[in-house]
C-alpha cells in the first residue's frame, strides 16, 4: 500500500516492502519477514542492514532468532528534513557553479510531470513577468498538483505577475485554476481552443504540446527556446491579442 511512497522518500523497492511488512507485523524474524515479502533471506539481513543504518529498523536481542521492530513512521520526515537541510547547505554553492558559464541561445526539450516541474523551477528562478497564451490551468494536474502550493507560495513571494489569454472552456468548464491567478487574465474567443499553449517569461518561449483542460496527456513535452529576441516578439504578439481579447 505504501511502497511507492516509500520508494518516493528515498528507499529501494526492497527496504520499501521490508518496512511496510515491519509496519504491519509490528516485529518478525527473518523468516517471516522473508515469507511475506518474498525477498530472498540472504538479501533480507542486507536490506535489515541498510535500513538499520537509516534508523528505520532495529534489532530485538533474545534467544533464538533475531527479531526486529520498525522505527516510528516519524523517522521518514527526519530523514527528509535531513536531506533537505544538506541541500540548503550547499545550494548556494551549487548555485554559483550552474551559473558559472554564460548561457547561451538554446533549444531543449521537457518531459512529462518531472519536466513541467524543471519549467516551473525555471519560472521561479528568473523571476520575470509570465504570459500565457491559451492557458489551460494544467498547473492542476493530479501528478504535479502537489508541486503546485510551493511554487504558487514562491512566486507570491517574489512578486511574479502572470497574464493569462485562458481557453474559452476555462471559464465554464474549470474556473478553479482562477483562483491563484489574480484577477489580470482574460479568455481567447470560443472556437480557438488547440491541443498546445505558450508561455513566455523573462528569455524563454515555451511551445507546449498535448495539454488539455485541467492537466496534461501522458506524453505530454514542450519546447523551450531560450533566446531574448524570440521571447520578446512573442511578449508583443501577446499584447496583441491580449488587447484583441475579451474581458472576462
Amino acid at each position: 500500500m505504501f511502497v511507492e511512497l516509500f520508494q518516493n522518500l528515498g528507499l529501494s523497492k526492497n527496504e520499501a516492502e521490508i518496512y511496510e511488512a515491519l509496519l504491519e507485523l509490528g516485529e518478525a524474524s527473518v523468516s517471516t519477514i522473508s515469507a511475506k515479502t518474498n525477498v530472498n533471506r540472504r538479501n533480507v539481513y542486507d536490506v535489515l542492514d541498510r535500513l538499520m543504518d537509516k534508523g528505520l529498523v532495529f534489532p530485538l536481542l533474545q534467544k533464538g532468532d533475531n527479531r526486529y521492530k520498525p522505527s516510528e513512521p516519524a523517522k521518514l520526515m527526519e530523514m527528509v528534513k535531513e536531506k533537505e537541510t544538506m541541500l540548503d547547505d550547499n545550494l548556494p554553492e551549487l548555485e554559483k557553479l550552474y551559473r558559472s558559464q554564460p548561457k547561451e541561445d538554446e533549444v531543449y526539450i521537457y518531459h512529462g510531470p518531472e519536466g513541467w516541474k524543471n519549467y516551473m523551477r525555471d519560472m521561479i528562478r528568473l523571476g520575470e513577468p509570465a504570459y500565457f497564451i491559451a492557458a489551460k490551468g494544467a498547473w492542476l494536474d493530479a501528478r504535479v498538483k502537489n508541486f503546485f502550493p510551493q511554487f504558487y507560495k514562491e512566486a507570491k513571494r517574489k512578486k511574479i505577475p502572470f497574464q493569462h489569454l485562458f481557453d474559452h472552456e476555462v471559464k465554464t468548464d474549470f474556473p478553479q485554476i482562477l483562483k491563484y491567478v489574480g484577477t489580470n487574465y482574460k479568455f481567447l474567443p470560443k472556437g480557438y481552443s488547440a491541443p498546445g499553449a505558450i508561455d513566455i517569461f523573462g528569455n524563454q518561449v515555451n511551445i507546449l504540446s498535448n495539454i488539455r483542460l485541467g492537466g496534461f496527456d501522458e506524453e505530454f513535452r514542450f519546447t523551450v527556446i531560450v533566446n531574448e529576441q524570440i521571447a520578446e516578439s512573442f511578449r508583443i504578439w501577446f499584447r496583441l491579442m491580449w488587447d484583441k481579447a475579451a474581458s472576462k
